[in-house]
């Protein structure tokens, strides 16, 4: 996998240009890595409702949960399918709107700052084999295009967001995804 610097584009991955970005502050403070859950509708996978969310093309008639969600104005840098697809909506050297109100480590508005990798899934669903590969392939080839970036700056939004986020939740498997950074 091979990252372009100057167009912040993920050769592997789908590319889904959301319009739920703007420009970080310093586009050189590429310092984190944020792992998110989500699945839509909440606990069901497949199908396009999440990269529909992240577009702002979610129909809100589609499923009741969705007419609480469809106004939302939120993307992600890349999005991890079960089957380890990946798709991106966001260049990595533009902020994404994946945190919300956040801390670490004593900063605030960790958008600023971070990419934010989704993986399709949820807290009481295990993550499949395919999508621990994919992270891990992505996060050594976001290390080597951003210097800022090791396996010691990557976080949950669970720990950047506590009592507010649960994500990725009690299954994601940290010892396992660390060892296999190390590979």
């Amino acid at each position: 996998m091979i990252i372009d610097r100057q167009s912040g584009w993920l050769d592997a991955a789908e590319m889904l240009p959301s319009p739920n970005c703007d420009d970080r502050p310093d586009e050189n403070d590429i310092s984190g890595i944020v792992i998110h859950n989500i699945s839509l509708p909440p606990g069901q996978f497949g199908g396009d409702w999440i990269a529909d969310l992240f577009l702002n093309q979610l129909d809100q008639n589609a499923h009741p949960y969705f007419a609480e969600i469809a106004h939302l104005k939120v993307s992600s840098h890349l999005l991890i399918r079960r089957d380890g697809l990946i798709q991106q909506f966001v260049p990595f050297h533009k902020r994404a709107w994946h945190a919300g109100v956040s801390c670490w480590e004593g900063r605030e508005r960790c958008n600023d700052f971070t990419i934010g990798v989704e993986l399709e899934g949820g807290d009481e669903t295990a993550f499949t084999e395919a999508q621990y590969q994919r992270l891990a392939t992505v996060s050594r080839a976001l290390f080597a295009a951003y210097p800022l970036l090791s396996k010691e700056r990557i976080t949950g939004h669970q720990h950047i967001a506590p009592g507010r986020k649960t994500d990725p939740g009690p299954h994601f498997d940290w010892v396992y995804f660390k060892q296999l950074l190390q590979a």
